[in-house]
């Protein structure tokens, strides 16, 4: 493999916080990106080479794409695989990871059916197609969480379901068919950030996921557990990447149950809001990586630099309104704290408008904070944030 920069062109599906952080990690590497997203004007605009303004399943957007790059990943699932495969032939481009990873992913229960099929530990689940469905799912699973077989994300889709009489309104919030899993009584969520590159597969070390509301609010690393249980982690993680097809970064959610077993939660075929601790705090981003591993160029060190924590900064308002950000300083001020702004125009009720990462020291003076007191300045460091 020869690489030289100025790189290649990469198209992306997608121009959210994702695709903006994309950009950001590809430049240093001399690598441009054009990116497709139906808001004009996207958070991955400024940073981008340029946007082609579409539908995430509009053919003439799509191959007025592929006409102008080099190789085509995504960052969001809404992106037509299809379309993908279809404008990869005809322009002779590569598209990683695969659209059939893609279609896979995108849809819950075929997700879970795969895994089951490979040996991967999943909880119990069962295909729901409507308000009878439920009820036998809570006849067999006791509790369950319904889930939308497509689309859902940050808790949107996801409806926990205890009462059979719950059932017609469970399966109207959901909108569609889904998918019922049992309850999981789990310790933790832990998730690991999985690369497969052309030269093999490498793992960040598995992080510890606190969510309220379905949402995530911080990752934590080193994650609290011990090491066992992180090696089972990892071992899944690789088992999940044996199962799907193509180059790039996966983000595998994880449940490790008080007895320390690991099954998975869910998957996504690209980077993860649970690795955007790695910007500060591993040797290599998981979005230079992605970079890295769809272009087909050698995969960087996924090392843990020192003990990290990501919060996420959400939209604490009651109604849409324009987005400004206030007391900023209170990041700025604080040496081992970084702020990212996703450059959304409008906050929402928990909206995910950025994040603040708190490092336990630069690693010069030997300095390393105990995950609980890291946890707890980052959580400080965030809420005195506020949208103004």
């Amino acid at each position: 493999m020869t690489v030289t920069v100025p790189g290649p062109t990469l198209g992306v599906v997608g121009g959210g916080q994702l695709g903006r952080m994309l950009a950001e990690a590809a430049a240093p590497l001399g690598v441009e990106m054009i990116v497709l997203d139906p808001t004009p004007d996207c958070p991955a605009a400024p940073v981008a080479r340029d946007q082609v303004v579409g539908d995430f399943d509009d053919p003439e957007a799509f191959r007025e794409l592929a006409a102008r790059v080099d190789a085509l990943t995504f960052e969001i699932e809404l992106a037509d695989a299809e379309l993908l495969d279809s404008v990869a032939e005809e322009f002779g481009l590569s598209v990683n990871p695969a659209p059939e990873t893609l279609e896979t992913i995108e849809d819950k229960l075929v997700q879970k059916r795969e895994l089951e099929q490979a040996g991967v530990p999943v909880p119990p689940f069962r295909r729901v197609d409507d308000a009878d469905d439920l009820r036998d799912a809570l006849a067999e699973f006791g509790e369950v969480m319904l889930k939308a077989r497509t689309g859902g994300y940050d808790g949107r889709g996801n409806v926990p379901v205890t009462d059979p009489a719950d059932a017609e309104d469970a399966m109207e919030a959901v909108g569609g068919p889904a998918m019922a899993e049992t309850f999981v009584d789990f310790a933790r969520e832990l998730s690991v950030i999985a690369v497969q590159g052309d030269d093999g597969v490498r793992t960040f070390p598995a992080g510890e996921n606190v969510h309220e509301e379905e949402i995530l609010r911080e990752t934590i690393l080193p994650a609290r557990t011990d090491d066992e249980v992180l090696d089972r982690a990892d071992e899944v993680a690789r088992d999940v990447l044996e199962t799907l097809d193509g180059r790039g970064v996966f983000g595998i959610e994880l449940f490790e149950t008080p007895d320390g077993k690991i099954s998975v939660n869910e998957i996504a075929p690209r980077p993860h809001n649970s690795g955007h601790w790695t910007i500060e705090g591993a040797r290599t981003s998981q979005f230079e990586q992605h970079v890295r591993a769809v272009l087909g160029w050698p995969l960087g060190s996924t090392r843990l630099r020192c003990p990290t924590v990501m919060a996420n900064v959400l939209g604490t308002v009651d109604e849409s309104r324009p987005a400004r950000l206030g007391n900023v300083e209170a990041v700025l001020e604080d040496e081992n704290a970084s702020l990212h702004w996703y450059g959304k125009d409008e906050v929402r009720p928990l909206r995910k408008m950025g994040h603040v990462t708190l490092t336990g020291g630069d690693g010069g003076d030997g300095a390393r904070a105990d995950p609980d007191d890291l946890l707890a300045h980052a959580r400080k460091t965030r809420d005195a944030l506020r949208f103004e």
